[in-house]
């Protein structure tokens, strides 16, 4: 109570002042544009009208992913990825307990039936450098949320790729390739598992395709991908 008096709550996007901590306040809410049905059943991403039934996207029929089916918080823009940013690059990570509660909430559907919660991982040297995986920090989250167990080694990078940023997504395909694998110890603890995959942002889908053709090749039953924003032009 002391501490709430001399510490007010404020906006994890803006300081402004909130009802409650780790929340935002009904501006910058309001300036996130959450994904909600109408959306394409496999990628998750919205369609402007509503056909009154589930449906694929172009995309999704086109050019299938690996994965089964991909849910996100909100579009990529805006108060969605500046949060993001902070999480990731300016070591914010008291952001986690918001995002992975609303990650929790979009991804309820898929929750109820994974077996295991899998953050995709950093290369060694990145998370050296980063010093967290902020999918990983996430994914704690979205378990302690759901009280679907979190093994974060399941799936390892073992290829140091470049940067994915202005890459095209034949380019940020070829960069992943041989990027994932699961370990051989961990194969026994995969096996036959329903995976979410979870990461903070999705873009082309690449990371995600990669990482749940590793999974599956090291004997998953089925991977869904779960991440807080999404970059909807972009698939």
């Amino acid at each position: 109570m002391a501490i709430g008096l001399l510490y007010p709550p404020t906006c994890i996007a803006c300081q402004g002042a909130t009802g409650e901590p780790h929340a935002l306040c009904s501006a910058c809410w309001s300036q996130i544009r959450f994904i909600e049905r109408p959306f394409c059943e496999r990628l998750g991403t919205p369609f402007a009208v509503d056909l009154g039934q589930p449906l694929l996207s172009p995309a999704a029929i086109a050019d299938p992913p690996v994965f089964q089916r991909a849910r996100a918080v909100a579009e990529y823009d805006g108060t969605a990825s500046l949060l993001v940013h902070r999480l990731k690059y300016n070591d914010r990570l008291e952001l986690a307990r918001a995002l992975g509660g609303m990650m929790a909430r979009a991804g309820a559907e898929l929750l109820a039936e994974a077996d295991l919660i899998v953050p995709v991982p950093l290369h060694r040297w990145r998370l050296w450098r980063r010093r967290f995986n902020q999918a990983m920090v996430l994914a704690r989250i979205v378990s302690m949320e759901s009280a679907v167990a979190c093994d974060p080694f399941l799936l390892a990078r073992v290829k140091r790729t470049r940067r994915q940023v202005g890459l095209t997504k034949a380019q940020r395909q070829e960069n992943l390739q041989g990027a994932f694998r699961v370990p051989l110890e961990a194969r026994p603890k995969l096996k036959g598992k329903r995976v979410l995959l979870i990461d903070d942002v999705l873009t082309t889908g690449s990371t995600a395709n990669a990482a749940s053709r590793a999974l599956l090749r090291g004997g998953a039953a089925s991977v869904d991908i779960l991440a807080f924003a999404r970059v909807v032009q972009e698939l």
